[in-house]
């Protein structure tokens, strides 16, 4: 309990500093704020270490496609992901739910980095445009999209099917898809208190080519991110 006390309030304390501290950054080049997000990744690892003895084992690192977009398909089973995958991949575009924005400071730098927002409990006009949103924005960026296509955090014993909007992105981007199966369920789980001396998994699969049918797509890449949790858990 107290491990788990000491982690969140040296962690969250720390996002806050690095916030602070890259606010100028905000009317600064966005490569500033992207390194600031990397920052953030490294001090998530720093605190999993110190305050729980979280080890992090990286698989795959070989597997990640070179010199061609190409966006991640990742699950999610904490706010791990979101953090550490910064310091592995160039700099991920987020999509994430529309009221993760209106955090105060933080939300700010997610506009600034580019992240694609949606309101998934309503049909808007922004939301109709949501996946020609995506499409320019692939095409203007050469950092890959990030999209957890279970749609939110999931304990690590569930297997959701996953949202149908990963085909969609699929099919429109015409670009390989970078499987990734993370385990950090275990040591952060949803709503749940932190657990030490455990080893988080971070494993990069083989890419998933274009132009397959994309509901198969969609079946190749849950079977695929299941099979490999299942392995690593």
């Amino acid at each position: 309990m107290i491990r788990d006390i000491l982690f969140k309030m040296f962690f969250f304390l720390g996002i806050i500093i690095i916030s602070l501290f890259f606010l100028p950054a905000l009317i600064l080049p966005q490569k500033i704020t992207l390194f600031g997000g990397k920052i953030m990744g490294y001090w998530a690892q720093f605190c999993l270490r110190i305050f729980l003895s979280v080890k992090i084992n990286l698989l795959g690192k070989d597997k990640i496609v070179k010199d061609e977009n190409f966006f991640i398909a990742c699950s999610h089973q904490s706010m791990f992901e979101t953090f550490f995958l910064q310091t592995i991949f160039n700099s991920p575009i987020f999509i994430l739910k529309k009221e993760l924005l209106k955090i105060p400071i933080f939300g700010l730098y997610l506009k600034k980095i580019g992240s694609i927002s949606i309101n998934r409990n309503k049909t808007t006009k922004e939301n109709l445009n949501f996946f020609d949103k995506i499409l320019e924005t692939v095409k203007k960026n050469k950092r890959p999209l990030l999209i957890f296509p279970q749609g939110t955090r999931v304990l690590p014993s569930e297997r959701p099917k996953f949202k149908k909007g990963i085909s969609r992105i699929y099919e429109s981007l015409k670009i390989k898809c970078q499987p990734v199966a993370i385990n950090s369920g275990f040591v952060w789980p949803k709503n749940q208190k932190m657990q030490k001396n455990k080893i988080i998994t971070v494993s990069i699969l083989e890419p998933i080519n274009p132009k397959m049918d994309k509901e198969d797509f969609r079946n190749l890449l849950e079977k695929n991110i299941y099979l490999e949790l299942d392995k690593i858990n």
